[in-house]
């Protein structure tokens, strides 16, 4: 993956762990949504100001924002987990029964 790429999907997790939806994020960053969704998906990156106003908004120091150098195979295994569960917010207690009886 590329440092793009990387940086892209650790502010869509970040972005999406306060509840912000991309329109939302956008307006608050002051950016278009689509370049928004370009800097998500990697295709664009963003100036200095605008991760500063990103650091602001989502209340991080700038090292949760780029922890995402080290390939920790069960933190990006948490992070998938995360994601799926903001995407499902419905199945969440189907996902605790299935847990609850892995770990029993």
């Amino acid at each position: 993956m590329s440092f793009k790429k990387d940086f892209g999907t650790r502010l869509k997790i970040l972005r999406k762990q306060k509840g912000l939806s991309q329109e939302q994020f956008s307006e608050m960053i002051n950016v278009a949504q689509n370049t928004l969704s370009n800097i998500e998906t990697g295709v664009h990156f963003c100036s200095a100001d605008t991760i500063e106003k990103i650091l602001e908004i989502l209340s991080i120091e700038p090292y949760e924002l780029f922890s995402f150098g080290q390939k920790n195979p069960k933190l990006m295994l948490l992070n998938d987990i995360n994601e799926i569960l903001i995407n499902n917010p419905e199945k969440i207690d189907d996902i605790w029964k299935i847990v609850k009886v892995l770990v029993a």
